[in-house]
């Protein structure tokens, strides 16, 4: 068996293990490197793994606006050679040792993941510390990675999906980098070059808004080591361009996209609410009970079974360190766009007015109680909520409280929260051919444009 399938072999294994562990038996260390690098760890020798999430302030915000996707591009670019091995060195060493790495960004952070065997753990760490510390942005790499770039971004063009979103995040966030694609555009990404990737990594990748989380067979000894191997030689501190604070725009408008295909597509959101917003946890569970994305909610029921509008429909909190949105979307065929927008828009009046009743809220309850150790199930979704937990400030013994926040939630402050998130108008956006539905507030319809900005 090789090196890769017996990885896979062996988190198949470790996915049963976790998947038998109530979201309690999950305990978290926090570990403090001989170097003076914070990071959590669950320790776990069931399998002998090693994943390993991390995240650095400053994603796609940090792009300047004529150089937008340089994030994104980084991302793509970090595994593609780096220290003495070019490209092809590079993979085959990530490939011989069966080591998984990647990288991705948001609006607000950069990411990165590794899992290995722990007989490979040395290799991939190197490896690692390689990428983040001394990335080559090869010419041969960065023009095949951008080509590819460039062809995905040329097919959102004629995307439904994608000008619908685009254009719903451009108008909520005008002149902001939120409102900016984290992929960029067809104009700024042939403008991003070797020299402009360097640069931000050498702003963003530092130690001081570094979080880690760790799981795996390896003790806090271990994971110290492990943590100073990959991130001691950072820069103490990071570099980045302020973000201001900001609020969605352009709520109570429709938009139109005019695109010359079968369905219409409609992206559709409002203000949302901070994470750490006391209201967050009802607000939460009120998302859920409109449009949570589970066959239970009132739009599913609504737009899909009572009236075959769409074959789905769902949206969801997006919170920014900066902003907070609530979004979601649906489509359907162009004769019917306008009754699943009229459906929807009355759902989310009725919420915000009346809010949930209390058997949806018991109801909410159980099911956000139950399925969330669905995200506790294997090592890498383990590190992945370790890191986002840091990153919310919510506490290293939040899993052990969340079942008690969201029984705390009562009527009224389910009835409060609702009217928070859904009380404040909507812009909508729809593209495609979507009949008797046109633009308010400008032109009835737009032609579609190149996009130039990404959904979350």
């Amino acid at each position: 068996m090789s090196a890769r399938n017996t990885l896979i072999a062996l988190a198949a294994g470790a996915v049963m293990t976790l998947a038998a562990l109530p979201a309690q038996a999950v305990t978290i260390q926090r570990v403090v490197s001989p170097g003076g690098i914070a990071g959590w760890l669950v320790q776990d020798a069931s399998s002998p793994l090693v994943a390993m999430n991390f995240s650095f302030h400053g994603g796609s915000s940090q792009d300047a606006a004529d150089k937008a996707g340089a994030a994104s591009l980084a991302s793509n670019m970090l595994d593609e050679g780096a220290g003495d091995f070019d490209s092809k060195a590079f993979h085959e060493k990530l490939e011989n040792n069966a080591i998984e790495m990647s990288f991705s960004v948001s609006r607000d952070y950069f990411y990165g993941g590794l899992r290995v065997l722990n007989e490979h753990r040395d290799e991939a760490l190197d490896l690692m510390r390689l990428a983040l510390t001394a990335p080559r942005f090869d010419a041969d790499a960065l023009t095949r990675v951008r080509s590819q770039v460039m062809s995905g971004l040329r097919r959102d063009t004629t995307s439904p999906n994608s000008l619908a979103s685009l254009r719903w995040w451009e108008t909520a966030f005008p002149n902001h980098p939120y409102g900016r694609s984290t992929k960029g555009t067809l104009e700024t990404v042939p403008q991003i070059g070797a020299d402009d990737l360097h640069a931000y990594v050498k702003r963003v990748f530092a130690r001081n808004e570094l979080i880690i989380g760790i799981v795996g067979d390896i003790d806090a000894k271990g994971a110290g080591a492990m943590i100073d191997k990959v991130f001691g030689a950072l820069p103490a501190k990071n570099d980045l361009v302020p973000v201001p604070a900001t609020q969605p725009q352009g709520l109570g408008r429709r938009i139109v996209i005019n695109v010359d295909v079968p369905q219409a597509v409609v992206t559709f959101g409002g203000a949302g609410i901070a994470r750490g917003d006391p209201d967050f946890m009802a607000a939460y569970i009120v998302n859920h009970i409109l449009g949570g994305g589970t066959f239970s909610s009132r739009l599913y029921k609504e737009v899909r079974e009572k009236r075959g509008l769409a074959y789905g429909v769902s949206d969801h909190l997006v919170w920014f360190r900066r902003a907070a949105v609530v979004v979601g979307g649906t489509a359907t065929r162009a004769d019917r766009t306008g009754d699943a927008i009229t459906v929807i828009e009355k759902e989310i009046k009725r919420m915000a007015e009346e809010g949930p009743t209390a058997e949806e809220l018991a109801k909410a309850k159980s099911y956000l109680k139950g399925s969330y150790a669905l995200s506790l199930d294997t090592s890498a979704k383990i590190a992945a909520q370790l890191v986002q937990i840091q990153t919310d400030n919510l506490g290293i013994d939040y899993i052990d409280k969340r079942a008690g926040m969201i029984d705390a939630v009562t009527v009224a402050d389910a009835k409060r929260a609702a009217k928070r998130i859904y009380g404040g108008g909507l812009l909508v956006t729809v593209a495609g051919r979507p009949v008797g539905v046109t633009s308010s507030g400008e032109p009835a319809a737009e032609p579609a444009a190149a996009p130039r900005q990404q959904a979350n």
